[in-house]
């Protein structure tokens, strides 16, 4: 059923508003009781036959202790150098448990084996490698974030807690020693997303941190639904933290710069974070998704400093003007026009957000029209992703959904209700409108589970995209995609002089068609999570070699030709090499 205005009662304005949200939730949550999926399912899921054994512990109590529910993130990254991404998945932990029993639960690191056979076909398998790696963080983890902090050529990681943060140092051998407290990026309080952005273009990776809420089990507050059962509180009944911003000194220490950067003045209960060029001038910007507080997007001034334009630009706000439980947030060109939309995804009933940029840092609410806002009002979203799933050179969309909240009516056996919801997949037309391709993309997307972090990369070297998604209080879940090795696509690994992957370097891939279509690399953007930094670009039927130009993250520029099928690295300064 396509759902329009027009299907709501012609009431009085604001009776009519509410009747409309009413009768299209109901509806969506009709429509979203998606049929049998089609045997050429887009994913298969792998997590068992690739060796990926790992479960969410969230403590959960039955007291309702507020973070039972937010956690966990997961990263995709090449810890060792031998060109394949590695997996990282965050753990969390009882509250009341002794220290030893506390310990004993920790984060968790899979090896990437993969193995290529003389006929090409590919095994995907994953080697627990927690305990030789140094990765075997304890305590109430949140999120992950990955990114080379001293320009070695090899990724570090950041944790984030209910208790600070973890910055994690690889020996370039995918060994790991924690350097938190000399850093001076340790912290203190619930941190949740973070994110390795160089905002001042010196070549070095700084950190922002999203903080979440203060909260420790002494300040939970019980809340109450209607029917006087006990509930999860809403964020607004916690103090919302200040979030941070750190300097890099080139010497695998920080500066917290947040309040010189005018990062002090405004702030909310931040939970998902994206870095982007978001006014076309060159520099990176940070958007933050608050939980039902205004979503902001701090503009680079060039000078060390930046401004909310969030209620300017048109992102701090949902449609109706109201601000919504921003929660999943990530940037990427949806309508090929060469500058940066966003999505933002929210609580069940509020559906998620679609900003589409002008090119100069003016956004519309494209949620309604494009398909998306009315098909996602049955879904709590958290993790999200633009990739292009297929390969026809548009960029699709996977929300990771899962409640936070019990239903308010006890079960008939009074046991509580699970939080597990389907994922969603929303296919690109290329019109500015999206179709539903859950049912496209199999059984593997119709599991109900508590998703939360997603983290999006090419696992297997085959050229498309994969998922790894981290669920609360459950299993993790790896989907293979079987769908966009069909078709051509080009692969590019971006180096610094330096030898760091270029975070934030824009990429204009022009394939013989003359169609040119724009990326960036990236490691941050979902929820709590990180992706592969590798751009992966989708070429249709499109054959023959590709030109390629880059706009590195200190303004050069730089062009090259590269062969389609295959991953190429573009030093910057040097060219291509295999």
């Amino acid at each position: 059923m396509r759902l329009t205005v027009s299907t709501c009662p012609k009431w009085g304005v604001r009776v009519r508003i509410a009747a409309c949200v009413a009768i299209l939730i109901a509806l969506a949550t009709a429509c979203a009781r998606t049929p049998d999926p089609v045997q050429t399912a887009w994913f298969v899921d792998a997590t068992e036959t690739s060796g990926l054994a790992f479960t969410h512990h969230n403590g959960r109590t039955g007291q309702f202790y507020y973070p039972e529910v937010i956690a966990p993130g997961v990263a995709l990254f090449d810890s060792d150098g031998d060109g394949d991404l590695d997996v990282f998945v965050i753990q969390s932990a009882d509250f009341h448990a002794p220290g030893g029993e506390r310990a004993a639960l920790h984060s968790r690191f899979f090896r990437n084996d993969l193995q290529v056979m003389p006929d090409g076909t590919r095994q995907l398998r994953f080697t627990d490698a927690t305990a030789q790696s140094g990765l075997a963080v304890s305590g109430y983890g949140m999120g992950v974030a990955t990114g080379d902090i001293d320009n070695d050529g090899c990724v570090d990681l950041l944790t984030t807690s209910l208790d600070g943060n973890r910055l994690l140092h690889n020996d370039c051998h995918g060994v790991f020693a924690d350097i938190s407290a000399p850093s001076g990026v340790a912290g203190a309080g619930w941190s949740v997303s973070a994110a390795f952005v160089d905002f001042d273009r010196d070549g070095w990776l700084d950190l922002f941190v999203g903080h979440y809420l203060t909260w420790n089990p002494s300040l939970e507050t019980p809340c109450f639904g209607r029917s006087g059962r006990r509930v999860y509180c809403a964020p607004q009944v916690y103090r919302a933290q200040q979030s941070h911003l750190y300097r890099n000194n080139h010497d695998r220490t920080f500066t917290d710069v947040t309040t010189a950067a005018g990062l002090a003045t405004q702030f909310g209960p931040a939970l998902g974070v994206s870095s982007a060029d978001f006014n076309g001038d060159g520099w990176i910007d940070l958007y933050v998704a608050n939980d039902r507080e205004e979503n902001q997007l701090w503009i680079n001034r060039h000078d060390g400093t930046f401004e909310n334009l969030g209620l300017i630009s048109g992102t701090a706000l949902g449609p109706f003007g109201q601000p919504k439980s921003g929660m999943g947030v990530d940037a990427g060109d949806v309508d090929d026009d060469g500058d940066e939309d966003l999505v933002v995804t929210n609580l069940a009933g509020e559906g998620h957000d679609l900003y589409i940029n002008d090119g100069k840092g003016a956004f519309a609410n494209a949620a309604a029209v494009a398909g998306i806002g009315h098909r996602s009002l049955p879904y709590t979203g958290f993790g999200a992703g633009w990739f292009d799933v297929d390969n026809d050179g548009w960029l699709d969309l996977l929300t990771v959904n899962g409640s936070v909240q019990i239903p308010d009516t006890p079960s008939a056996d009074g046991a509580l209700a699970p939080l597990g919801q389907a994922r969603q997949l929303f296919h690109n037309l290329g019109n500015g409108r999206f179709e539903d391709a859950t049912r496209q993309g199999g059984s593997a997307l119709l599991r109900a589970d508590a998703g939360r972090g997603a983290a999006f990369g090419d696992l297997d070297n085959d050229g498309d995209t994969d998922v790894v998604i981290a669920n609360n209080g459950g299993p993790v879940q790896l989907l293979l995609n079987t769908v966009g090795q069909r078709q051509h696509w080009v692969g590019l690994r971006l180096r610094t002089v330096a030898g760091r992957d270029a975070l934030g370097a824009r990429v204009a891939v022009t394939a013989a068609g003359g169609r040119t279509r724009w990326r960036r690399a990236r490691a941050d953007g979902s929820y709590a999570s990180a992706n592969d930094p590798r751009v992966l670009v989708g070429l249709g039927s499109g054959a023959g070699p590709v030109s390629v130009r880059v706009t590195w993250p200190d303004g050069r520029v730089e062009e090259a030709r590269v062969e389609i099928d295959r991953y190429s690295t573009l030093v910057e300064g040097r060219g291509p090499t295999p």
